[in-house]
């Protein structure tokens, strides 16, 4: 392939935008708050089954302590039926009957009381465990937040720097013939790199020096000859700094 030399040197400039670019993308799938909040992701889980159990056990106690009141309004209800059915009976035998149950029944509501005093107890350490629960998840929510926030705010930044490389990027395609940039895109994702300078008689695509027969080939190339490296396949770019 025939390429000017001003057209080869451009490549360099392209590689250096494409190494750029792959350097932001890393810097972005490697943000420190991303690690960050990964490492947090097990104690966000572990908060929420523990708030979740936290409040089922809150709710539970609820309705115990509905179902309780519930029944001590029931017994309240039929003492008041029976004192006033006491109140206007004459029978000695209604009257005894009566007294037994109100004794029964007060009896009743003295045991179900207490067992709604022991269920509000429990209630309330209850929902004092989940309000620590859930201040300690408003915590961890707001780091969660905060790093979430930074994340975004520098993938943001980058996003802008890699959108402005990008523009630059193809306004240097653009620029150059399609089938030498073809090339260039081929041994670039063969092999890694497109173009390296040859400086000195070393290949910058492999950071290896060319071997005298190597060398001795590629000063009979053409200037306009697009030559590749014997190492790393990619376009080796001559100028006054390859020690040809």
């Amino acid at each position: 392939m025939k390429a000017s030399p001003a057209d080869q040197n451009e490549l360099l400039r392209l590689q250096a935008a494409d190494t750029r670019l792959s350097q932001l993308d890393h810097t972005v799938r490697n943000l420190p708050q991303a690690a960050q909040l990964a490492a947090l992701q097990p104690e966000v889980d572990a908060l929420r089954a523990r708030w979740i159990a936290a409040t089922g056990e809150v709710e539970d106690a609820r309705a115990e302590l509905k179902r309780v009141e519930s029944d001590v309004e029931v017994v309240e209800a039929r003492k008041r039926r029976d004192s006033e059915r006491l109140q206007h009976t004459s029978s000695v035998k209604d009257v005894q009957a009566l007294e037994a149950e109100l004794t029964s029944l007060a009896k009743r509501q003295g045991d179900l009381e207490e067992i709604e005093l022991t269920v509000m107890e429990r209630l309330e350490g209850l929902e004092a465990a989940l309000s620590a629960i859930e201040a300690e998840r408003t915590g961890l929510e707001s780091r969660v937040q905060e790093l979430e926030a930074a994340r975004d705010g520098e993938a943001g930044t980058v996003g802008a720097q890699r959108d402005a490389l990008a523009r630059d990027r193809a306004t240097i395609a653009g620029a150059l013939p399609a089938d030498l940039v073809a090339l260039y895109e081929r041994q670039r994702s063969r092999y890694g790199v497109g173009a390296a300078l040859l400086l000195r008689g070393v290949s910058l695509g492999s950071n290896v020096k060319l071997t005298e027969s190597d060398l001795a080939e590629i000063r009979r190339a053409p200037d306009d000859d697009v030559v590749l490296c014997p190492d790393s396949g990619a376009i080796l770019i001559r100028n006054e700094e390859s020690g040809l």
